[in-house]
């Protein structure tokens, strides 16, 4: 059920997308424990960025969007941050200023979320997972 959107950059290499995306798929797991961990990744052409109206103007800030179950921990936020934008910054070494990679985080409480045609607060095994998520 998590979701991982990456917006950046053209020209990553495809072995470097793929250790990212896996890499980022494990700091989710590790922070969530809630399966269907989906990276979702959208690149650009220097083209197609501004910074304050100017094409061009910069390299390409990476920006990443978690859409996730609400999560109170904020050690396991912490951590999960951190493998994120090191496998973001280590996949765009050189493309990117990753040094300013922005995560933001969605959270979103059960009644907020549907899948396969029902609340996910109607089903009580994603229920008791976030229950226990947040213990």
């Amino acid at each position: 059920m998590p979701q991982v959107l990456i917006e950046a950059p053209t020209g990553i290499q495809p072995g470097a997308k793929e250790t990212m995306m896996r890499e980022i798929s494990a700091a989710v797991d590790e922070a969530f424990r809630i399966p269907d961990v989906r990276v979702w990744l959208r690149e650009y052409p220097a083209g197609n960025v501004a910074q304050d109206g100017r094409v061009g103007a910069e390299p390409i800030r990476p920006l990443c969007f978690l859409e996730v179950p609400e999560l109170h921990k904020l050690d396991a936020k912490r951590a999960m941050a951190r493998r994120i934008h090191d496998a973001i910054a280590a996949a765009y070494s050189g493309l990117a200023n990753t040094d300013e990679t922005l995560i933001l985080m969605n959270h979103y409480p059960l009644e907020n979320a549907g899948w396969a045609g029902r609340l996910q607060s109607d089903d009580a095994g994603a229920v008791a997972a976030v229950r226990q998520l947040n213990a």
